[in-house]
């Protein structure tokens, strides 16, 4: 008995104990939350679905609906009771859940994630309680709003940094940095919008989606890592590098979707456009197509019939390819009637200094010899289109509705 204590402390298990701490809990879990679920159900046939109030005031997901949103604050209904009869301030929660989620990032550091994984699930549990306990008492205020939102802030932070700590060594960094990227900025862009009078509360990856894939990959991941992997000294917890992957890209998805309805928002309302946006992007970029089209054929036959140098071949269809794609634009994508010279001119500079940019992103990502510089090519020239190209294109080349640009309108945040 002695010697198990100490190798659970400690994280020296067998394979089938690394399962059972992994697994045991899960087994509570599931019976408590399936066995509820059907009482839920029954529940729900019987007297329609207990709609939770706060909930209703929340944002919409499509990875956790509204229904399993009212199931969930429904079946840890007794939890919530015995917290609330405890006396426990709100605040001792958020503590608690802060400790607990801090805890969890440095037990996966260490490479215990059955512990890290439950750990995390917890401090959520908890964060659930907090502010339901404040407001069922009425002492809910501004200073204990505050203080659950920076722990939760640490919370999702120390998991995340835990995992990146870990996977340092492997390409499972990435994702561990784009997850606390795109986690810090979506509960940001959406207090930057209630800060400036505008909601942003929807997306498909909120904090409680956040904290499940987290929190159940990386709490049952070491079970296939036993199974299949026994011998592993340093496994890759599979299971969990999903759900990290997962968190990183929707986080970030979620984060750029509230980013863009904000703005969208606060914009100066522009006349109504003649093109949707989707339309606008689809010509754009067929006259880019066809541009550089042309721009190859110029050169090939420069090259191959006309006898002319490479260099300048290619000089000649640069500029040659520049123009087809200006008189598409202006014709058919835009349908600008702007005066010529001007909109060249304008043109000219933002092409000349996307070319800047996309040299200056390709050659900062050749200096990471291991990503391959085709996929660095792509990456930036994505980038530098929908950041720099179109938009300026849009608003500023042939904006024909204003002679100021519209980022000019737009205040400043300090």
């Amino acid at each position: 008995m002695h010697d198990n204590v100490l190798a659970l402390l400690s994280g020296d298990l067998s394979p089938s104990a690394r399962i059972w701490t992994a697994l045991a809990p899960a087994l509570f879990a599931v019976a408590y939350f399936l066995g509820g679920l059907l009482l839920f159900c029954i529940r729900c046939a019987i007297k329609g679905i207990p709609r939770d109030a706060e909930t209703l005031t929340r944002g919409k997901s499509m990875l956790v609906g509204f229904f399993l949103r009212h199931y969930f604050f429904w079946v840890i209904q007794p939890l919530w009771r015995l917290l609330l009869r405890s006396g426990l301030p709100a605040n001792a929660l958020s503590m608690l859940s802060g400790l607990l989620g801090v805890s969890s990032g440095v037990a996966v550091a260490a490479g215990r994630f059955a512990l890290g994984g439950w750990l995390f699930l917890m401090a959520g549990v908890l964060d659930v309680m907090d502010g339901r306990v404040a407001r069922t008492r009425k002492e809910a205020n501004p200073a204990g709003a505050a203080l659950d939102s920076v722990l939760d802030r640490y919370v999702d932070s120390a998991m995340l940094m835990g995992l990146a700590w870990y996977y340092r060594d492997t390409w499972v960094l990435l994702p561990a940095l784009g997850a606390l990227l795109g986690s810090s900025l979506v509960p940001y862009v959406r207090a930057k919008g209630e800060g400036l009078g505008v909601s942003v509360r929807d997306g498909a990856m909120q904090r409680l989606e956040r904290v499940l894939f987290l929190g159940v990959g990386t709490a049952l991941s070491p079970i296939l890592e036993a199974l299949f992997w026994p011998a592993e000294k340093h496994p890759m917890h599979w299971l969990a590098v999903v759900g990290l992957v997962f968190v990183a890209i929707l986080s970030n998805v979620t984060a750029v979707s509230r980013f863009r309805t904000l703005v969208k928002a606060l914009a100066p309302k522009r006349p109504v456009q003649p093109r949707s946006g989707v339309a606008l992007f689809g010509f754009n970029a067929a006259a880019g197509a066809i541009a550089t089209a042309v721009d190859f054929a110029a050169v090939l036959g420069m090259v191959e019939w006309a006898g002319l140098s490479p260099v300048l071949a290619t000089v000649v269809g640069c500029v040659l390819g520049g123009v087809v794609n200006y008189s598409i634009n202006r014709v058919i994508t835009f349908r600008s009637h702007g005066a010529v010279a001007p909109q060249l001119a304008r043109y000219t500079l933002v092409s000349g200094s996307s070319a800047l940019l996309n040299a200056g992103g390709v050659a900062l990502l050749t200096l990471h010899p291991q990503l391959a510089y085709t996929l660095g090519w792509w990456l930036v020239r994505g980038v530098i289109y929908f950041a720099w190209n179109l938009p300026l294109q849009r608003d500023y080349v042939f904006n024909d509705t204003s002679s100021d640009p519209l980022l000019e309108q737009r205040p400043h945040a300090a």
